[in-house]
């Protein structure tokens, strides 16, 4: 059974920092592409940021520069390091599994980023 739990969301003052984690458990976590979405309110999910099994990312234009997305095998996890935070990152963030068409999805955890 395939599981991803996130972590580290909640509430920051613009240009603030969040740490996002996601562990997963029940698939091989080293050959697999994973990604960060997010959802805000009245809005269709988008893709945040997605990191390859070799490591290399990918992000939106609307975060490139200000947050980071990577991996740690040994744990099954991965990390997004949210920094200069506005009040438009407002959303729910999820995380997936796959690169292109992601087949697993966890929970969700809230991020809101107060002016």
């Amino acid at each position: 059974q395939v599981q991803l739990v996130e972590s580290g969301g909640g509430l920051v003052q613009a240009g603030g920092s969040l740490r996002l984690s996601c562990t997963a458990s029940g698939i091989i976590f080293r050959i697999n592409a994973m990604g960060w979405y997010r959802q805000a309110p009245g809005k269709q999910r988008e893709l945040v940021a997605r990191i390859t099994s070799d490591s290399r990312t990918n992000y939106a234009d609307s975060v490139k520069g200000r947050f980071t997305i990577s991996r740690d095998n040994a744990k099954n996890a991965v990390y997004l390091q949210m920094n200069s935070l506005k009040p438009e990152d407002t959303a729910v963030y999820y995380c997936s599994r796959g690169y292109s068409r992601p087949d697993y999805w966890g929970q969700g955890t809230q991020v809101t980023v107060s002016s």
